[in-house]
């Protein structure tokens, strides 16, 4: 097997790594229903379990985004699978409210460390002038590895036992594939220290990076908001006012926005990094309206098209601010610049979910739902308008 040939192998494996981990912070969606029932809770506290996760990927980005950048990529990934194993067992463990706080919070973590070292270790791991096909494994594997979670979830929970249990089992063993593959790649930081000399720090982005960095975390707080609201309420909008309550056709849509974000960002090439973020800003803005359409009249086709519509916009200005943002950072820097641009991202999905939350009960879901959308269309015009009078330089 020649270089290229082996570098790619490494590429994709890592990817792969990438996606399981991903896939375990989405695995609970289509389950909220089934732990309502059984714990007795309301959609608030739906909305804050599903925060929590957003907080703990956060907290771990601030504190140790730039930790692979120091100590290398493999011990940063070996920890966040760590994390991500006992967010499942915490899931299986579970016998109340505060089991499923501490398995989100766990899978926040595990995120948080995965975000930026995986990103930067599978371009570190793509051969030279691989940049912009290692940039679309990167985000493919975390954006089809979060759709992966649902989908997986909801299958087995509709169509075998044991529903609040078999999906995390089969994570869990999926996750000790991926430590055992991590562990076979080659380490790509050369000059490393010891874990003591990681310290926690605030974002700070390089000098050249600034210009390119402000519209890039606009699109991607848009985008991420809309995911997060999406993914957090979506199955309790399909049950209770489309009489849906087929956990796999539940989480078949949510892995549906998630997979359409790939395929957005699959485009980036063709489009151009300059022009993906205010194209992408404005199909989610599409997106945005035609799910406002489905709560209006409680369509499900255009739940279905939301989600198609609404991913695809995500992956278009997630790629490009990615992409943009990556190619701006130098080599030391890149992980922690990363980090900081899904800092900026993850806050998408921790303040706007927790206020539908809130929302939802004097509102009810369709209101709460449509409060948010008013409030995200306006933003996402807002950095429309930005990109289109400050346009991200087309860098690959």
């Amino acid at each position: 097997m020649d270089a290229d040939n082996r570098g790619w192998l490494r590429c994709v494996l890592g990817g792969a790594v990438f996606a399981v981990c991903m896939a375990g912070t989405t695995l609970p969606t289509p389950l909220y229903s089934l732990y309502q029932e059984k714990f007795g809770f309301s959609e608030l506290t739906v909305t804050v379990v599903y925060a929590v996760y957003a907080f703990g990927v956060i907290g771990m980005l601030l504190l140790a985004g730039n930790a692979s950048d120091t100590v290398g990529r493999r011990p940063v990934l070996l920890w966040g699978l760590g994390f991500a194993a006992a967010s499942a067992v915490c899931f299986l463990c579970a016998t109340g409210l505060g089991w499923l706080y501490a398995g989100r919070l766990l899978s926040g973590l595990s995120a948080g460390l995965f975000t930026g070292a995986a990103t930067a270790y599978v371009m570190d791991l793509a051969p030279a002038g691989g940049a912009s096909r290692a940039t679309f494994v990167a985000t493919a594997a975390n954006m089809g590895g979060l759709g992966c979670g649902p989908l997986l979830a909801g299958v087995l929970a509709q169509y075998a036992p044991w529903p609040l249990y078999l999906p995390f089992a089969v994570h869990l063993a999926l996750v000790a594939c991926s430590a055992a593959v991590v562990v076979w790649l080659p380490e790509t930081v050369r000059e490393r220290s010891p874990l003591s000399a990681v310290r926690p720090s605030r974002p700070a982005l390089p000098p050249q990076v600034r210009t390119v960095f402000t519209p890039a975390a606009i699109a991607s707080f848009v985008g991420f908001a809309l995911f997060g609201v999406f993914t957090s309420v979506s199955p309790a909008f399909l049950a209770e006012s489309l009489d849906v309550h087929d956990h796999a056709v539940s989480g078949l849509i949510v892995a549906l926005a998630f997979f359409a974000s790939t395929a957005g960002q699959l485009a980036v090439p063709r489009v151009g990094v300059g022009r993906s973020l205010p194209v992408g800003c404005a199909t989610l803005l599409a997106g945005l309206a035609l799910l406002a359409g489905a709560l209006r009249w409680d369509l499900l086709p255009l739940v279905v098209l939301s989600a198609v519509v609404g991913g695809a916009g995500q992956g278009l200005a997630f790629r490009g601010a990615l992409s943009a943002v990556a190619a701006a950072s130098p080599a030391d820097r890149r992980a922690a610049v990363i980090s900081a641009l899904f800092v900026v991202a993850y806050g998408g999905i921790s303040v706007p979910v927790i206020g539908v939350g809130v929302l939802t009960g004097p509102l009810g879901l369709e209101g709460a739902g449509l409060v948010f959308i008013a409030c995200m269309a306006l933003l996402v015009s807002i950095a429309a308008a930005y990109l289109l009078r400050r346009p991200v330089p087309a860098r690959p």
